[in-house]
């Protein structure tokens, strides 16, 4: 009660992040169960993205380092691919627990770094605990197979075992549930980890591996590498081609995702890739209007629309085109308010960093210049920070327009107007990219119809939020390789070894 109390007065008056959750803001990397600094000596600052003030340092480690922590989860590796299922279940549930018991501290943690609401943030942390509750459970369930052999004395089986260490390198816009979502599996299956968080939000995975250490991990079993943008492509590539690594998993651009791709060649170690997304949100005619609306606000704007599965081309039917667009901008203007996630009563923050907001300005800028409308928004809101972008709609939008066919990642949301489903969904497939799509539909036919037609690995009809930790989470063409979340996602980290049993006397 006391510690609520106090996080609550914390709150109030806006305590810097150190005084709030202490014990949970780390300020060195994790290595083989140690806080330890980079062998240079150097760190680089984390800044609030309100106001870009320092919440502190962190060490820049390079690939002297980097080869230290392989070293160390190889090690660990020996005894922990070892341990029983139950066992490595038992360490996720409690590190779940922890994180469920700090869930607070660590939404302070992850708002301070990332921007978003404590709102948005409470929600992402649940999301993630969600993940390692989950991967607790499936520990358990990963099962080889007796085969029926071709003659009479043999046996044959197939064994599912740990691959090796693996490698996690995630994004910034949900810092906790990309590493929970990944080392949740990896954990699951036996393999031991090397979280690289993105320079941006590291303090969040710091967090994480301060719980795991308290949960009982061992010893290198788990490590966090903080770098900045400056080591971060050498420390990345020697994760892709040290042999010791067996298995990366990336989120992020589709762009890094190639190089990974490439640079993993080399050990053909095992690859899973969450790349980028350009997903179609299409409103039939049939469908319900206000659920529509309801559900592209969260679709669009949660995170300030920085998610990789945010829609980002709507496809609105003629017949309702107007309707729809009057009750968003009706709604844009009614239920966000932007400002430092920390307030009360405030729904977004800013974006990321000053590159994130000039990229989104420059779009605008150019559908604008080239006759797009904008019905709300349309450029930076300096009075509240340096990183705030107005939440934007615009329509009249043309395809010699960059933010035609472009991943925008920002609160921006483009309105398109369509005559037929054929039509809608050439245009919603015309990408190269396939993760996630949305589509609106009272019509049961319609239904089954666009939902097997749509070119992506995931698709929500009449749900803007479709992510969970029961189901697959992943896309196809170049969105990406693999699937996590669901009992899919320990796949990436388990081998299957077959033996053959010959010769035997029955």
């Amino acid at each position: 009660m006391l510690r609520t109390k106090l996080l609550q007065r914390c709150l109030t008056h806006h305590m810097p992040l150190s005084y709030r959750a202490m014990h949970l803001l780390r300020n060195n990397a994790y290595i083989n169960g140690k806080w330890i600094g980079a062998n240079s000596k150097r760190t680089f600052p984390i800044y609030n993205p309100v106001d870009n003030t320092v919440i502190t340092h962190v060490p820049d480690m390079n690939v002297a380092d980097t080869q230290v922590a392989i070293d160390a989860a190889v090690k660990a590796f020996e005894s922990f691919s070892k341990t029983t299922a139950k066992e490595r279940s038992d360490l996720l549930r409690k590190w779940y627990n922890l994180m469920v018991e700090h869930s607070e501290d660590l939404a302070l943690i992850l708002t301070k770094e990332n921007g978003k609401s404590l709102a948005e943030s409470r929600a992402e942390i649940k999301y993630g605990n969600s993940f390692i509750e989950w991967f607790a459970e499936e520990a358990r369930r990963i099962k080889g197979e007796i085969l029926q052999a071709p003659v009479s004395n043999r046996e044959l089986f197939l064994l599912k075992q740990p691959v090796g260490v693996a490698a996690l390198i995630t994004p910034w816009n949900f810092p906790h549930a990309m590493i929970t979502r990944k080392a949740g599996a990896a954990l699951a299956a036996g393999c031991t980890c090397i979280v690289k968080p993105s320079e941006d939000t590291p303090l969040t995975a710091l967090a994480l591996a301060d719980l795991a250490k308290q949960a009982g991990f061992p010893a290198g079993v788990l490590n966090v590498l903080t770098t900045s943008i400056t080591n971060s492509a050498a420390v990345g590539k020697e994760l892709c081609e040290n042999p010791k690594i067996r298995v990366l998993s990336f989120t992020g651009s589709t762009v890094v995702g190639k190089i990974l791709y490439q640079q993993c060649a080399s050990t053909m170690k095992r690859l899973g890739l969450e790349l980028g997304g350009n997903a179609p949100y299409i409103v039939f005619k049939s469908a319900d209007v206000d659920l529509a609306v309801n559900s592209a606000m969260a679709s669009k704007f949660r995170n300030t629309g920085q998610t990789c599965v945010s829609a980002n081309r709507f496809f609105v039917e003629a017949d309702i085109f107007n309707e729809f667009v009057e009750k968003f901008v009706a709604k844009i203007k009614n239920d966000i308010k932007m400002g430092d996630g920390c307030k009360e009563g405030i729904t977004h923050g800013p974006l990321i960093k000053k590159s994130q907001l000039d990229m989104v300005n420059s779009l605008v800028e150019d559908a604008v210049q080239k006759g797009a409308k904008i019905h709300c928004g349309g450029g930076p809101l300096p009075g509240l920070g340096p990183l705030f972008y107005a939440p934007t709609l615009l329509t009249n939008i043309t395809k010699d327009m960059q933010i035609y066919n472009k991943e925008i990642f920002g609160p921006v949301a483009v309105i398109n107007k369509f005559s037929s489903e054929e039509e809608v969904l050439r245009q919603a497939n015309d990408t190269p990219v396939g993760l996630a799509g949305y589509f609106f539909s009272q019509d049961i036919s319609q239904i089954f119809r666009v939902a097997r037609k749509l070119e992506v690995g995931m698709v929500g009809v009449n749900e803007g939020l479709i992510s969970c930790a029961e189901a697959a989470f992943g896309g196809v063409k170049e969105s990406g390789l693999g699937r996590e979340g669901s009992k899919h996602g320990v796949e990436d980290f388990l081998d299957i070894k077959y033996v053959c049993v010959g010769n035997l006397k029955y």
